[in-house]
């Protein structure tokens, strides 16, 4: 079957059972590590797939630049300016956005909320063990980091759903269970000043707005006092659009992807109970289990770039203004640096995954806490459990951009 009949990775529906994606990643590995894809409802782009051509590009932001989005979406100059964050900055610019909030995201920042996070991780864990059956995602892992961005932003216990909701319909844009106007519909046009042609945007801006209104100029060290109050190293303050761009961010990133990574994780220890047994007799093993979470999971598949200039990768010529997407989720079950890729082991190492990047300027900023959001929830959940099963279907998120479990029950033993 040619390459071009089975592979499509600008179709959503391809990403909606646990093999398709990998199968497609994998015969591009193989055969087509830079490819050609078109899309309907955009100018195609090139996908790489192998692990060392996507480190090399995203370390590359002269070439490979993100100042042109993250994403497929096609934006023009006047979209570009509106709705550009953080993510879709490069150079001096960029690292002044991210030193405004990185110190709160150092290992030594967030090793500090240890404590707090067994805390919630033990009352999240009671509310929902004790059902016996409910939904994984909704009753853990959702409930869990959204807290702890709640706390980070310091907002009331009691917004933690919206949060959630927010992240939903926003990056999950063309997934009708969650989207309120589905991308590349025509309806969408009406929003595509947005961020992700998402009218929730319009909410989660009001939200940051009455925050910063009331944190500006106090001394507290939240994230949203921080964004309101510290000038960044350029000199140059954040405008109102930028503040609604970077809180957006901050809502989207902190709730969706780490949720998605605790859900595959559980998945994946459900379906290899001996690797759960593992962790359960060796606690001090989590460490090095969490990185294979991250690899197994990748709840990110891809992030996009755009060529500066002609150029070429592994003697594929790419032109100036080619979209050129670097799909991280297929770069972690690279055979060529992962012995027995698709075997998930609790023990591997070396694990040299990019769920994070590598090296990169756009490397995640949020790494250490996601790592310790994994570890402590493991840490706490495994030795409750004499059992877990899944309770019916998993439904997966219609998304080719976020690696995501929306629906999952299980039925649990306590031990």
């Amino acid at each position: 079957m040619p390459i071009d009949t089975f592979v499509d990775l600008a179709d959503p529906d391809h990403f909606l059972d646990d093999e398709t994606p990998w199968r497609m990643f994998e015969t591009l590995r193989r055969s087509a590590p830079v490819h050609w894809n078109p899309e309907e409802d955009g100018g195609g782009f090139w996908s790489l797939t192998r692990h060392a051509d996507i480190v090399a590009a995203d370390r590359d932001q002269a070439t490979f630049t993100s100042e042109r989005f993250v994403n497929l979406e096609e934006v023009d100059e006047r979209q570009a300016a509106i709705r550009r964050s953080m993510l879709e900055t490069d150079g001096p610019r960029h690292l002044a956005l991210r030193r405004i909030l990185s110190r709160e995201f150092t290992p030594r920042a967030v090793a500090g909320y240890e404590t707090f996070l067994r805390g919630l991780t033990a009352r999240t864990l009671d509310r929902a063990l004790a059902k016996g059956t409910f939904d994984f995602v909704e009753e853990v892992a959702a409930d869990f980091p959204i807290n702890v961005l709640a706390r980070m932003l310091d907002v009331p216990d009691g917004d933690t759903q919206r949060l959630i909701d927010w992240g939903n319909r926003i990056i999950a844009n063309t997934d009708p269970d969650y989207a309120d106007v589905l991308l590349h519909s025509a309806e969408s046009e009406r929003y595509r000043d947005l961020p992700f042609r998402s009218p929730a945007s319009l909410e989660v801006f009001e939200y940051g707005r009455e925050l910063a209104a009331r944190r500006r100029g106090g001394a507290a060290t939240d994230l949203v006092s921080r964004l309101v109050n510290q000038a960044p190293i350029d000199g140059e303050p954040l405008s109102a659009r930028d503040f609604d761009n970077y809180f957006l961010l901050l809502v989207v990133a902190g709730n969706e992807t780490t949720r998605h990574a605790i859900t595959h994780t559980m998945r994946a220890l459900i379906d290899h109970p001996d690797q759960a047994d593992l962790l359960r007799a060796d606690l001090a093993r989590m460490p090095t289990a969490v990185e294979e979470f991250l690899r197994w999971s990748s709840p990110v598949y891809h992030f996009r770039r755009t060529a500066t200039r002609d150029t070429e990768v592994n003697g594929t010529a790419i032109r100036e203004g080619d979209k050129v997407v670097l799909w991280f989720a297929s770069g972690n079950r690279d055979e060529d640096v992962f012995a027995d890729a698709g075997r998930f082991d609790v023990t591997r190492t070396p694990n040299d995954h990019i769920t994070f990047g590598k090296g990169g300027p756009h490397y995640c900023m949020g790494a250490a806490l996601a790592r310790l959001e994994m570890r402590v929830m493991f840490e706490e959940l495994l030795p409750r459990l004499a059992g877990i099963s899944l309770a019916g279907d998993v439904r997966r998120v219609r998304s080719n951009f976020v690696n995501g479990i929306k629906e999952m029950p299980v039925t649990v033993t306590l031990a």
